[in-house]
């Protein structure tokens, strides 16, 4: 195989990569995973909450789920 060949399939590997991992996942998968890495962390007193995008109000936006159509939020209590 040529380098240009080489290179550009060793892109392409990359960028597949990178958008599996980017891949959308469901708000109770995502919001759980928030929630256990903020436990170990010994968080206490929060709310973590998916709404709908436009219901977002004051809340601070920590994550997108339901591919976009909802955001995260998290609220201490």
């Amino acid at each position: 195989m040529s380098k240009p060949t080489l290179l550009t399939l060793a892109a392409a590997a990359l960028l597949l990569t990178q958008a599996a991992q980017a891949a959308p996942k469901p708000c109770d998968e995502l919001k759980a995973e928030i929630a256990a890495k903020l436990d170990e962390k010994g968080v206490k007193g929060y709310e973590i909450a998916a709404v709908e995008n436009d219901k977002v109000g004051d809340a601070k936006v920590i994550g997108s789920c339901d591919s976009g159509s909802k955001k995260l939020t998290y609220v201490r209590k």
